[in-house]
């Protein structure tokens, strides 16, 4: 191999293994995906490829601690939509599904199209961020006990009624200890304040927006979109013409935008606006919610960008 050749690396993540397959090489090696297999693999990378580019697919968290452990000790990593590896093995017409093969897509989808690095270490971040997935998870929790309530026995309500003080009391826990996370970082308190300005955007949306969004204010209108998954992308082919959808993109951000959203189109007069005008123009109520989604969205990335609080309606910072 010529020394100065570019060296990439796929990673299959499951629960228990990691899957490494490595381009130009096409060497295959396999770890356990724990601690011990992580070091492990960190190691070999460091000594033997530290400059390659790493890419792997997001599986609903597997992939997390490789991803954080790689990128802490400054290496090149990418986290890719699991959709965008799925298009490219099959117009690779790869149709074998095994843990090495699909390894090898993944280092063959980075050697064609070298997605940039888009893993970067904040150990803050990383707290904030899990601490958001907890407060997700207990608000889930509280919802579907109180859901149980009106077909309960007596018994059982004072079960559900036991189980929901504990829960309510864990969730003001986590609420706290994210607040006080937040306050530890001058920038983040100047963009939470930013973000409150906004008439529809609570403490709550606006910390979420922090943690699953740390990139508000780095990125253009398009990328910020995108990178949310609310950015419409066409169906057509010859003269088949397709609805715009929205796919891929992060759940978590168009989960903490939706309710917001909804505040807004009643409560802000540019969303309100904005939002009648797409529903006179034809278009459905989802859509047209999805689009103030984004409005909303474009508008929060340009105020956190400029450092600029809400200015009322004549806003026109999108």
């Amino acid at each position: 191999m010529h020394q100065s050749e570019k060296i990439y690396l796929g990673i299959d993540v499951s629960k228990a293994h990691l899957d490494v397959f490595i381009l130009p090489t096409k060497k295959y090696m396999q770890f356990s995906n724990d601690g011990c297999g992580i070091e492990k693999l960190l190691k070999k990378v460091e000594q033997l490829f530290p400059d390659a580019l790493i890419v792997m697919e997001s599986t609903g968290g597997y992939e997390a601690p490789l991803s954080q452990a790689l990128s802490q000790a400054h290496l090149n990593v990418c986290v890719v939509n699991p959709r965008q590896i799925r298009d490219f093995a099959k117009a690779a017409g790869t149709l074998a599904k095994t843990d090495k093969v699909d390894a090898q897509i993944i280092a063959l989808f980075a050697s064609k199209l070298e997605p940039r690095p888009n893993v970067v270490y904040d150990e803050q971040q990383q707290k904030m961020v899990a601490n958001n997935t907890r407060r997700r998870q207990l608000i889930a929790m509280i919802i579907a006990e109180k859901n149980r309530l009106d077909k309960a026995t007596l018994e059982q309500t004072q079960s559900i009624k036991r189980v929901l003080e504990v829960l309510e009391n864990e969730l003001a826990q986590v609420e706290q200890a994210q607040e006080q996370l937040l306050e530890q970082d001058e920038m983040l308190i100047e963009k939470k304040r930013i973000l409150k300005s906004i008439k529809g955007i609570g403490l709550v949306t606006a910390i979420a927006m922090l943690c699953e969004l740390p990139e508000l204010g780095a990125l253009t209108h398009k990328q910020i979109a995108a990178l949310a998954g609310v950015a419409p992308f066409n169906r057509d082919s010859g003269t088949l013409k397709g609805k715009r959808t929205i796919w891929g993109g992060r759940a978590s951000v168009r989960t903490a935008l939706y309710m917001p959203t909804l505040v807004a189109i009643k409560h802000n007069p540019q969303i309100r606006d904005f939002y009648e005008r797409l529903l006179k123009a034809g278009k459905g109520k989802m859509t047209a919610v999805i689009a103030c989604m984004r409005k909303l969205l474009i508008i929060m990335n340009a105020m956190i960008r400029n450092k600029q609080a809400w200015i009322g309606q004549k806003n026109q910072l999108s």
